[in-house]
C-alpha cells in the first residue's frame, strides 16, 4: 500500500503514477484493505476494491477522450484526420489550420487545453497495454497541436509576431534616431510601424486567431514583468483585460484586425512607461518610489525633491534589507524596516517636502513599506523595485 501511495502522490505536472509489479502485489491488496480499510477485502460484485481498471475500461475511455477532441474540432470545421494522413507541407499547414480554430478565443483555447490534458492522462493510464497502439496517430495528432500552442505561449514575442508578417521589417521598422534595420534580436520600435501596411498584411494571413492570441500572450507576459517593478501601473492592466474581454466578446474579420492593431498600440504605450524612468532621470526601482510618493499639485522644486528622496531611500533600504535574511518573516524585523521607512521620510533632512502633511507621511510610509513587504513575499529581489 505505501508502495502503491508514494507513486501516486500529488504533485503539480503529475497526472498520475504508473506501478509495475514484478512480484503479486495486486492480487494480495485485498488482504491490506481487509486488514487498513476495516472491511473484509471480498468482493461484491461491484469490482470497488479493485484499484486498477479493467483494460477494456482504460482504452474505452482512452477512445472517448480522443472522440471529444475530434468532435470538438469538427464543430470548428476542422478534421483530426487532416493531421494524421497528411505530411510534410501539408501536415504543417494542418497543425497551424488546427491551432486557428483552438484560438477563436480564449475559451476555445483553454477548452481544447483541458480536452487535451484528459487525452495524455487516459493514455499515459493505458501505456503498458500492447492495444494502446490503436490511439497513437490521433494522440500524437492532439499533442502535436498542443504543444505547438504551448510553445507559441512560452516563446511568444512582439517581434517574432511582426516578422511572421511581413516583410514590413526591412521597410517600416528602424530604431529610433537612425536609418539602420534593426537587428532580429532587438525589439522594434512599434511606433515606426506602419499601421495601414500591416493592417493589409494581417487581412491577407490565414492565421489571425493565432496571431492575436500570440500577440495576447506576448503583452501578458511584459505587463506581468512590469508590474512586478511597479503595483501602480493597474491602470495598464485594466486597459489590457478590457481589449480581451471585447476581442472574447465579439468575434469578427472586423474585431480581430481591430484588435490586432489596438494590441501593437498599446505595447507602444508600454514602451512609453518603461522610458518613463529615463526620461525622469530614474531607474526602475527608484521610480516606483517615485511614483509611490508623489501626490497632485506638487511644485517642479517639490518633485525634484521627491526624486532625490526615492534615490536615497532606495539605497538605504537596499543596504538595510539585503543585510537581513528573510526580513518580512519576523514581527521585529518587519516593524525594523518600518521604522526605517518612516523616520527617513519624517526626516527634515531627508524627508518629504514641507508641502506634505503629517497624516501624508504616514500614509506613503505605510504605502513603501506594504510595497517592499509584498515584494519580498512574492520573491522579487530588490533590485526590481
Amino acid at each position: 500500500m505505501q508502495a502503491i501511495a508514494r507513486a501516486n502522490r500529488v504533485h503539480e505536472g503529475k497526472n498520475n503514477g504508473l506501478i509495475v509489479d514484478y512480484c503479486g502485489i495486486l492480487k494480495n491488496l485485498r488482504r491490506a484493505l481487509a486488514t487498513f480499510a476495516g472491511h473484509t477485502g471480498a468482493d461484491d460484485g461491484g469490482g470497488e476494491d479493485l484499484p486498477a481498471k479493467p483494460h477494456e475500461e482504460l482504452l474505452d475511455e482512452l477512445a472517448e477522450a480522443i472522440d471529444s477532441v475530434r468532435e470538438f474540432l469538427a464543430t470548428k470545421a476542422f478534421r483530426l484526420e487532416e493531421i494524421i494522413e497528411k505530411d510534410g507541407f501539408e501536415r504543417n499547414a494542418a497543425i497551424a489550420a488546427a491551432k486557428e480554430v483552438v484560438n477563436e478565443n480564449d475559451e476555445t483555447r483553454k477548452r481544447f487545453e483541458i480536452m487535451a490534458r484528459i487525452v495524455f492522462r487516459k493514455f499515459r493510464a493505458s501505456l503498458t497495454l500492447k492495444e494502446v497502439h490503436v490511439f497513437r496517430s490521433a494522440y500524437d495528432a492532439i499533442d502535436i497541436v498542443y504543444k505547438s500552442l504551448q510553445a507559441d505561449r512560452d516563446n511568444a514575442d512582439i517581434s517574432q509576431i511582426i516578422r511572421e508578417l511581413h516583410d514590413i521589417v526591412g521597410e517600416y521598422i528602424a530604431p529610433a534616431g537612425t536609418g539602420q534595420i534593426r537587428e532580429s534580436s532587438t525589439p522594434y520600435d512599434i511606433s515606426a510601424i506602419d499601421f495601414e501596411r500591416l493592417r493589409q498584411e494581417f487581412a491577407r494571413s490565414p492565421t489571425q486567431n493565432t496571431h492575436v492570441q500570440n500577440l495576447m500572450a506576448a503583452v501578458d507576459k511584459r505587463l506581468a514583468r512590469m508590474l512586478e517593478q511597479n503595483p501602480l501601473r493597474t491602470d495598464f492592466q485594466q486597459h489590457f483585460e478590457q481589449l480581451v474581454a471585447d476581442y472574447n466578446r465579439e468575434k469578427d474579420r472586423v474585431t480581430i484586425e481591430k484588435t490586432f492593431e489596438a494590441l501593437l498600440k498599446f505595447v507602444s504605450k508600454l514602451d512609453d512607461e518603461q522610458e518613463r524612468a529615463l526620461r525622469e532621470g530614474l531607474d526602475e526601482p527608484t521610480l516606483t518610489l517615485f511614483d509611490l510618493l508623489k501626490k497632485k499639485d506638487l511644485t517642479p522644486a517639490d518633485i525634484d525633491r521627491i526624486k532625490q528622496v526615492a534615490v536615497d531611500l532606495y539605497a538605504t533600504l537596499r543596504h538595510q534589507l539585503t543585510r537581513i535574511r528573510d526580513w518580512n518573516q519576523k514581527q521585529a524585523t518587519r516593524d525594523q524596516v518600518k521604522q526605517t521607512i518612516r523616520d527617513f521620510l519624517y526626516s527634515d533632512k531627508t524627508g518629504l517636502p514641507e508641502s506634505y502633511s503629517e497624516d501624508e507621511v504616514t500614509k506613503k510610509s505605510e504605502l513603501v513599506f506594504g510595497h517592499y513587504l509584498t515584494q519580498q513575499q512574492q520573491g522579487f529581489p530588490l533590485a526590481a523595485g
